[in-house]
């Protein structure tokens, strides 16, 4: 849920703003009128990931990135294949 509170209630207030934002209710900030801030919960940055942790556990095949065979293209296309010459 998004409240809207004027800037003038917000200084008054704020202790109760943030836990209410901290509960995870989203506070806009308004100065006559116009959105001025969003007070919104805090969240921990999340660690960076680490590459190659899935080295040794997963192949990538050397045909990968080979065009598909017609039939199966066809298929993710939603058409049906196209008939083969003899």
């Amino acid at each position: 849920m998004t409240d809207t509170v004027n800037l003038y209630d917000a200084k008054t207030h704020l202790s109760e703003l943030v836990e209410r934002a901290a509960a995870g209710e989203e506070i806009v900030i308004a100065k006559a009128g116009q959105p001025k801030a969003m007070l919104v919960p805090f969240r921990a940055k999340k660690k960076p990931r680490k590459g190659g942790f899935w080295r040794g556990k997963v192949w990538i095949s050397d045909d990968f990135d080979a065009p598909l065979p017609e039939e199966l293209l066809a298929a993710f296309e939603g058409r049906k294949p196209r008939k083969r010459r003899s």
